[in-house]
């Protein structure tokens, strides 16, 4: 399964802060069906992404029915992304 969309970078300030990019709930609908095929607990999604010229390997993770895509550090810094950024996302599902 292969998705493209576009979101706004987000902060997460919880106790391991983090920033994501939320998938359209949309296209959450087909990510929990494939979920059961490929998760490997906790409803986690192994995933392929793409933003801009950067690649890498993470998963998804569920959250109030929909999932978020976590952007490591690096990335943000090759992309040179802040929060609140439209980022436009492409995503293979592992």
């Amino acid at each position: 399964m292969n998705l493209e969309f576009s979101g706004p970078l987000w902060y997460w300030r919880g106790p391991a802060p983090w920033y994501f990019v939320p998938v359209p709930a949309e296209l959450c609908l087909d990510l929990q069906a494939a979920s059961k095929l490929v998760t490997y607990g906790w409803g986690m999604i192994p995933v392929h992404v793409r933003i801009g010229g950067t690649a890498w390997q993470t998963s998804l993770f569920p959250r109030e029915g929909r999932y978020l895509v976590p952007v490591r550090a690096s990335v943000r810094k090759a992309e040179g992304l802040g929060e609140g950024d439209e980022v436009t996302v492409r995503l293979e599902v592992r």
